[in-house]
């Protein structure tokens, strides 16, 4: 809540000098505009920039500078039976200590050094807090008070304030592309350490998925089989039947309300339509185990066929419906801005309406269509709850719709649910899980590139 009121200051801060900045500039003219060589507002983001940007950059620092200096603070005031633990129990007594100080325990509860410590500890963030909202303040006003000082008509305000911006830009768009990059090397080291354990042929390659590994030697019901083959079918049959759902329905969806609806129908269909985006994937989860699954389950047992409680179908279809706006939104999107006179050039040459849907308007909108698809198979991939509610955590290899299955997303949620220890083939399974989910996803955006560039026309 602290930092929270900190970052609102420093906003309101530069606000004001927006303000100040702006006045400032219209003052050294009497109000004459025309004599300032920019406008009265750049002026004024001029001054807010000189405020933000020490203010913020110096909170920043201080909050990742700050836990660490705490951190050492804290350890050097342990008692000597604490301080000299070993590096593991150590942290389990540090992570006790903030627990403590943040309210997250009972004070009463813990041990008397831990106690102190505690105490300690919350004493030392809150000053630490405040000198750090004092130091920001005090760098946003020396700020705000050095761009108030340069305001003047001359000031070539625009240009200054649209170099700033280019470069905070470009610093944003390379923290995420840096951010990606540490994703994808988290994913690959942790990913190596397991392969280091188990063969890459067995994970890739094996049947079998059963990631219980014994801790001692007589434990039982602990093979240890890492084979994914069951997870990447069950993740390939579950998007399948989702994607049979979703891509008809929202396509048609879209075709209809882009040329044949009526505004009136269009103005109520589309909103309706996009509700179900807006749903949470937990209460469609409730919906696929508390109904969907058991009318499947009697309408297979009436047919004489054996239905598993939780099936892929069940989880494919409550997936694929809830997929359906991403499709049929987009999709409405892209073919609602192909040029009109593309159609109307159609329908000129004699064309009917269904022959400029399929010869003019899709091929001119298949990118954005591809992408809408593309996001669909990409949101069904990583969907976790539906499967978990309505499919279940076996991992079965099979094809058949009517069977409990297993995707990638239930096991790495699984995996990693609870106190786990990082450093054993179970827990780094989920790594090379992610590693694979990735590869994959990487795939499907080379191949729908390869097909928007083999079938998209251009038009003058």
């Amino acid at each position: 809540m602290a930092i929270l009121s900190i970052a609102v200051a420093l906003l309101l801060l530069t606000a004001l000098a927006f303000h100040a900045g702006r006045r400032r500039a219209l003052a050294t003219v009497g109000g004459e505009r025309r004599a300032l060589h920019s406008l009265p507002g750049y002026h004024g983001f001029y001054v807010a920039l000189w405020c933000a940007i020490p203010g913020f950059l110096l909170f920043a620092v201080g909050l990742v500078l700050l836990p660490h200096l705490l951190q050492v603070l804290t350890i050097a005031n342990l008692p000597p039976e604490l301080a000299g633990l070993s590096a593991d129990k150590l942290g389990l007594v540090l992570n006790d200590i903030q627990n403590l100080a943040h309210g997250d325990a009972a004070l009463g509860a813990a041990d008397p050094a831990t106690a102190a410590a505690a105490e300690r500890l919350g004493g030392w963030e809150r000053t630490g807090l405040l000198g750090l909202a004092l130091g920001a303040g005090v760098a946003a006003l020396a700020g705000m008070w050095q761009g108030h000082k340069q305001v003047a008509p001359e000031l070539r305000a625009r240009n200054r304030v649209e170099r700033t911006v280019s470069a905070l830009l470009i610093i944003l768009s390379t923290i995420s592309v840096l951010t990606t990059v540490g994703i994808v090397m988290s994913l690959l080291l942790e990913s190596l350490r397991f392969f280091g354990r188990i063969s890459i042929v067995e994970f890739l390659f094996g049947l079998q998925w059963s990631p219980q590994m014994a801790i001692r030697a007589d434990q039982v019901g602990s093979s240890g089989a890492f084979g994914a083959v069951p997870l990447f079918l069950g993740t390939l049959l579950i998007t399948g039947i989702a994607m049979l759902v979703a891509v008809p329905t929202g396509l048609m969806s879209a075709v209809y309300m882009a040329d044949y609806a009526s505004p009136r129908v269009r103005a109520v269909a589309k909103p309706m339509l996009e509700v179900l985006a807006g749903i949470p994937t937990v209460v469609y989860g409730f919906f696929a185990a508390l109904t969907v699954a058991p009318a499947i389950r009697a309408a297979g047992e009436a047919l004489g066929l054996e239905v598993a409680a939780g099936s892929a179908l069940a989880a494919g279809v409550v997936m694929g419906t809830m997929i359906i706006p991403f499709v049929s939104s987009l999709s409405d999107d892209v073919i609602h801005a192909v040029p009109q006179a593309l159609r109307d050039g159609s329908y000129a040459l004699g064309a009917t309406k269904s022959e400029t849907m399929r010869q003019v308007v899709i091929p001119a909108a298949l990118p954005g269509i591809v992408g809408a698809v593309l996001l669909a198979v990409s949101r069904a991939i990583g969907e976790t709850m539906i499967v978990v509610m309505a499919a279940g955590l076996t991992a079965n290899l099979t094809v058949n719709p009517l069977a409990a299955v297993s995707t990638v997303t239930v096991q790495i949620a699984t995996l990693l649910v609870g106190d786990q220890e990082f450093d054993s083939p179970k827990t780094l399974s989920a790594f090379a899980l992610g590693l694979v989910l990735f590869c994959v996803t990487l795939a499907l955006n080379v191949v729908a590139l390869g097909i928007v560039r083999r079938y998209r026309e251009k038009y003058d």
